[in-house]
């Protein structure tokens, strides 16, 4: 699974390139005034008869390839991530016993050794604070 998101990942990357190349070609349109600006001529844009080069056209279909496939990886990422969580999930909650060996003989198990931390120690003592000179000798 995680083979395939890194390589649509790489995928999204050359389209990403690809789809900024294709917006960089395209000529701005002669008629950019500030009826332009504000939306007047945006109907005429939208609704017009088709009107577009074949540079224009690809950048529809690239830009679409490009969205779905952004869609595709989330997609594909959180169940990813959701199954992993999960399998996490059920390792900790297994008892740490029940993954351990438990050893057939008893007699044969070491004894158990306090270690250091559980052996009392003593406070270490305080040195007494070096009395600073009251008066500086003339």
């Amino acid at each position: 699974m995680q083979l395939a998101i890194n390589l649509l990942t790489l995928v999204l990357v050359v389209l990403a390139m690809f789809l900024g190349l294709l917006i960089l070609l395209q000529l701005p349109k002669k008629e950019a005034g500030i009826t332009a600006a504000f939306g007047a001529e945006s109907t005429a844009a939208i609704f017009g008869a088709g009107s577009g080069t074949a540079l224009t056209h690809l950048t529809r279909w690239v830009a679409t390839a490009f969205l779905s496939l952004c869609l595709v990886i989330a997609v594909m990422t959180s169940r990813h991530t959701t199954a992993r969580s999960t399998k996490i999930r059920e390792a900790v909650a297994t008892p740490a016993a029940a993954t351990t060996t438990v050893n057939a003989n008893p007699a044969a198990a070491p004894a158990l050794v306090p270690t250091n931390a559980a052996r009392p120690t003593a406070p270490a003592p305080i040195a007494p604070a070096p009395s600073a000179p009251s008066a500086p000798k003339p």
